[in-house]
């Protein structure tokens, strides 16, 4: 175990000193920790070249691996030194914005009204084997190949078109295709979603929707977007607070319907404990509200590519 923690170490600072400092150990002990970790795989970790010192390809995956592993320990051993019904406890998986934005606003009342039931989040942006994991639950995008799994409609994804009210020249977008004189931000993994978006539309198509920065996440839409970067096209969900404090605009009422749908994911073959039946009907709760609230107009679309988070 010491060696695997010092190789965690010095495979994030790629120093051998710094892991010695962080550790309070000497960088001799780093390095003959590390060497016998080499040797027992037989393979080397780092590159050493004079004195600069750089991980393998193997090294980087193979310390992506031990640091999950140190950080499940961890996680494992603080849990064991609480007292808790394991009954009580719902270990969730989710997608990193989701949870930020529509998810743990929800949690305070339901922590209100289950007070003895502890909810847990693990970020996990693509489906998984529940065999291989902790996991309980997920909230995630529907995905028909997810096998042994039970996924239970939430709701449809609605993407709609936001800015900030700053933004140049936004006050004169009266029509969906004057939006594409103006910067469009695109999620990396949606390439299809302003042509669709400009096509429910009825926007000519003489101009080129895909152009503008690619952005991995839709939290890094939404702050491009409030930072006045340009337009993006993010879940209305996502985006509720912003504007209704007027953060944001939606310059053209139209939204897009049908690219993704949540769903909540459980393993088909083990049976939902009491406080996970109690989030799931929660849950459930608040996505008919979601789905009764009022939009704008809108069109559905059919995708099908469901990767994303």
């Amino acid at each position: 175990m010491g060696a695997l923690i010092a190789f965690e170490a010095a495979a994030r600072h790629e120093s051998f000193s710094r892991a010695a400092s962080e550790l309070a150990l000497t960088e001799g002990a780093i390095s003959r920790q590390i060497s016998q970790l080499e040797d027992y795989l037989g393979l080397p970790l780092f590159n050493r070249v004079k004195k600069r010192l750089t991980l393998t390809a193997t090294g980087r995956t193979y310390a992506t691996k031990v640091r999950e592993d140190l950080s499940r320990i961890e996680r494992n051993t603080i849990a064991a030194m609480i007292p808790q019904d394991v009954n009580k406890v719902v270990e969730l998986a989710v997608m990193p914005t989701f949870s930020a934005k529509w998810l743990i606003p929800r949690l305070g009342e339901f922590q209100q009204i289950h007070p003895d039931i502890t909810v847990n989040l693990n970020e996990r942006p693509h489906p998984f084997l529940f065999g291989d994991s902790h996991l309980d639950a997920a909230v995630h995008f529907e995905h028909p190949s997810w096998a042994g799994t039970v996924q239970v409609h939430l709701f449809e994804e609605e993407l709609v078109p936001v800015c900030a009210p700053t933004l140049k020249n936004i006050e004169q977008c009266e029509k969906a295709v004057d939006l594409a004189s103006f910067t469009l931000l695109h999620k990396t993994s949606r390439e299809e979603a302003w042509p669709r978006w400009f096509e429910a539309a009825n926007a000519r198509r003489d101009f080129d929707f895909l152009r503008g920065p690619r952005y991995d996440l839709f939290s890094m839409l939404i702050a491009g977007a409030l930072s006045g970067v340009g337009v993006a096209l993010v879940p209305r969900l996502y985006v509720q607070q912003e504007i209704a404090d007027g953060r944001l605009i939606i310059p053209v009422d139209k939204s897009i319907r049908g690219l993704k749908r949540y769903c909540l994911v459980y393993p088909e073959h083990k049976e939902m404990s009491p406080s996970l039946r109690l989030l799931a009907d929660y849950l459930l709760e608040c996505a008919a509200q979601a789905r009764d609230a009022p939009c704008a107009m809108s069109v559905d679309t059919e995708s099908e590519n469901v990767s994303g988070k």
